[in-house]
């Protein structure tokens, strides 16, 4: 079988997917702006990558993203229109709807069955727009949104079916598009991911860590800003220092915005952020963006993971650090509520809440052993839920039901 992959930026939430069928001797297409890894056996078209929403003041208010959209939408068509014509024609075209890059598949191959990735539908009520206190979402804001939705909606009239990786993401799609859209997530590697008593974990300064040491806290995100709650983590570690000298916290991630805006005045979220908080220097540690062979150090080795969330994209690191048997303290939020019961396989507080996430932490660190059950619990719930080659076959059948075709070779591949 021929699966043509559509993604902006590399394999992203596909890299397993397509590394397994090109292992079983499928044909693997992916089409891309950019390359983020290389799959043997995958043929990679890249098309030409369109600059951001363009400050046109002819252009209607609000129209810069649904236009940025159209125009990716429009090299993608081209791309696949040049496969065709070169013989290339896919039995099934798997693509993130998000960015308009499936926005005119069914112009090109009306006949072809489509599978979208359906990531995070925008919504100015019930998600992250309006979630922080002082966020209070004006019509203009609400207007904004709903044009930012035009891509997937025209996709999700284009594609046979969906995907979402967790139900909450799915619930905010329109009622009418998710009978298509089926809950099944991208998969995590608990071979890879999974306890070690004896890891440790070199930093970028050469600083080794273990778990024999001094109480690790860790916190991860792709960049440390509001969205991901690390005001919070910050404000917490202030208040959980003083009583717990002995504490470290490492918080890893860049220093840009993947989400929500930049600090007043601009720069990093975490300069802007120490200037008002008391946290000794040898009390916490900022290694940046680290390996992932790195990252899986750090969750084995930590005496608590945070991971605090807006109501927004579910990360991957909090699955990963729960299969790796961190004792992860979350957000109440909604996407974290789907995966961890507080006080079964994890414990969850108040997002805006210091002291309460303070007093989780400090209550970690006193009682190591009381929380031992919650970190076999984690892993036993990624392992049930979430475990890699489950999810891959659950991926392979939805496109098989599609298509009407088996794949190649012998499905369960993945470990």
């Amino acid at each position: 079988m021929h699966v043509a992959f559509v993604h902006r930026r590399g394999f992203g939430q596909f890299a397993a997917l397509a590394a397994q069928l090109a292992q079983q001797g499928n044909e693997v297409s992916l089409i891309t702006e950019t390359i983020d890894q290389k799959i043997p056996s995958v043929r990679v078209v890249r098309h030409r990558a369109e600059a951001g929403p363009r400050a046109d003041p002819h252009m209607a208010r609000h129209m810069g993203t649904p236009d940025h959209h159209a125009r990716i939408g429009h090299r993608v068509a081209e791309t696949l229109d040049a496969m065709v014509r070169q013989g290339m024609v896919p039995d099934v075209v798997v693509g993130h709807i998000g960015w308009g890059s499936m926005m005119f598949l069914k112009d090109v191959l009306p006949q072809v069955p489509a599978l979208g990735y359906c990531e995070f539908f925008y919504r100015s009520e019930g998600a992250d727009i309006g979630f922080s206190p002082d966020d209070r979402p004006d019509l203009e804001t609400r207007k904004r949104l709903r044009l930012r939705n035009v891509a997937q909606l025209l996709s999700l009239e284009a594609i046979e079916a969906g995907i979402s990786p967790t139900h909450w993401q799915r619930s905010l799609y329109p009622a009418d598009a998710r009978g298509r859209i089926s809950v099944c997530h991208e998969g995590i590697d608990t071979a890879r991911f999974r306890p070690d008593p004896t890891a440790s974990a070199t930093l970028p300064d050469g600083r080794v860590l273990s778990a024999d040491g001094p109480p690790i806290v860790t916190f991860v995100a792709r960049d440390l800003e509001p969205y991901r709650g690390f005001p919070q983590v910050l404000e917490a570690a202030a208040k959980v220092v003083h009583q717990r000298p002995d504490a470290l916290f490492v918080c890893v991630g860049g220093d840009g915005v993947s989400y929500g805006v930049p600090p007043p005045g601009g720069g990093a979220w975490k300069d802007h952020l120490l200037k008002s908080l008391d946290i000794p220097q040898e009390n916490i540690v900022f290694p940046g963006p680290v390996p992932h062979s790195v990252l899986r150090q750090i969750y084995q080795i930590s005496s608590a993971h945070l991971y605090l969330t807006y109501p927004f994209v579910l990360s991957w690191s909090v699955l990963e650090a729960m299969a790796c048997g961190a004792l992860v303290i979350g957000s109440d939020t909604a996407p974290v509520q789907e995966v961890i019961r507080s006080g079964k396989n994890g414990l969850l507080v108040p997002f805006f809440d210091t002291d309460a996430l303070a007093e989780a932490i400090l209550g970690a660190l006193a009682n190591p052993e009381r929380h031992f059950a919650m970190r076999v619990a984690a892993r036993r719930t990624v392992e049930r839920r979430f475990r890699l080659a489950e999810c891959l076959n659950r991926q392979q059948n939805i496109i098989e039901k599609l298509t009407g075709k088996p794949f190649l070779g012998i499905q369960g591949a993945a470990s």
